[in-house]
């Protein structure tokens, strides 16, 4: 099934289940008010909106009424936590090579994962606003899931039990703040303003068998100032998995109803043809584009975003149909 929360005034917003074909929604209300109340109880809400799912679907709802992704805040508008990892292990090399610098070793046992602010999400078509073009405003095209409770110490393959949805995020960097702030070796903070997220979030049986190994085998597409610079596939060159995620978080802590983990900047390795490398399926992040410029030329030639610069972001299923629904959103000044 898929699931979307309206802007309603509040902050966590109203739930709906949104059709298939992403046409038509329905008001949750009488089952659950909100999307954590799904999440927290999940075994016994999720069967009844089920029917009202399969009910919008066979055209049978009542009170059914256009979808429009534009009045949508994020599936969960706020979080117990915001986990992102860095699970495409090519984005790594890539950076460090451009900076001539080694991947530790444990880098390809352990994934990278930073905590990120989980208390203000935006909204797929919100804008997102930044102070200064000056800070490095990227983009990062990621995959993203939402967990049941997933007891500490379990396993990548008990973790993986515990993803109730599926979503793509816009986890926005300000990449010229990152330096200083990893060189006081605690992590990212300013640099990460607000995740977007996709207009709804989806049960995994929807993607059908895209969906396997904690992996989604679909493409996501990036389009920037409307044209097409990423095309990547979200699957095959994951090096971590979302159980493998989910259990690197719950290694010494419990994870609770309402995390949200993501994958990190989808990346797919270079081919090589005539001796040479291409990057055939573009790049989800400009930062990788740099990367590749710096490793091909020296130095970087594509400029960070503007104020006015857009960025689309979807995934299509098998059968060409729009999975989650477009991210389309613009880049604000603040001032």
């Amino acid at each position: 099934m898929k699931l979307a929360t309206l802007k309603d005034g509040s902050r966590d917003g109203a739930l709906v289940v949104v059709s298939r074909d992403l046409s038509t929604a329905h008001y949750a209300t009488g089952i659950a008010a909100k999307m954590q109340q799904v999440l927290d109880d999940w075994n016994f809400i999720s069967p009844q909106l089920q029917d009202l799912y399969d009910t919008l679907n066979n055209g049978k709802a009542r009170h059914a009424f256009p979808f429009d992704p534009k009045q949508c805040m994020a599936p969960l508008p706020r979080a117990y936590q915001w986990a992102d990892g860095s699970a495409y292990i090519n984005h790594v090399e890539l950076v460090r090579l451009a900076r001539n610098s080694e991947v530790p070793a444990n880098y390809y046992t352990e994934p990278l994962m930073y905590q990120g602010g989980s208390d203000d999400f935006l909204g797929a078509c919100d804008d997102s606003v930044v102070v200064s073009e000056d800070f490095g405003i990227d983009f990062e095209a990621e995959v993203a899931v939402i967990t049941g409770d997933v007891k500490m110490s379990s396993t990548a393959e008990e973790a993986l039990e515990g993803v109730r949805l599926l979503m793509i995020a816009n986890d926005w960097s300000l990449r010229n703040l990152i330096p200083d702030e990893l060189a006081k070796g605690f992590g990212f903070f300013q640099s990460k303003p607000a995740t977007a997220f996709s207009p709804v979030a989806v049960t995994p049986d929807e993607v059908g068998d895209a969906w396997s190994g904690g992996k989604l085998h679909l493409t996501i597409q990036s389009q920037w100032n409307g044209r097409t610079v990423g095309m990547c596939d979200a699957g095959q060159e994951m090096t971590f998995h979302f159980g493998q995620l989910i259990a690197h978080i719950c290694k010494t802590r419990n994870v609770r109803a309402g995390s949200i983990v993501g994958s990190g900047t989808v990346s797919n390795r270079a081919i090589e043809k005539d001796g040479k490398k291409e990057w055939i399926k573009g790049y989800s992040c400009i930062a990788e584009k740099r990367a590749i410029e710096t490793i091909l030329d020296g130095k970087p030639s594509t400029a960070y975003m503007k104020f006015g610069d857009t960025i689309r972001i979807e995934i299509k299923g098998k059968d060409g149909q729009s999975v989650f629904g477009v991210i389309d959103q613009k880049v604000a000044s603040a001032q």
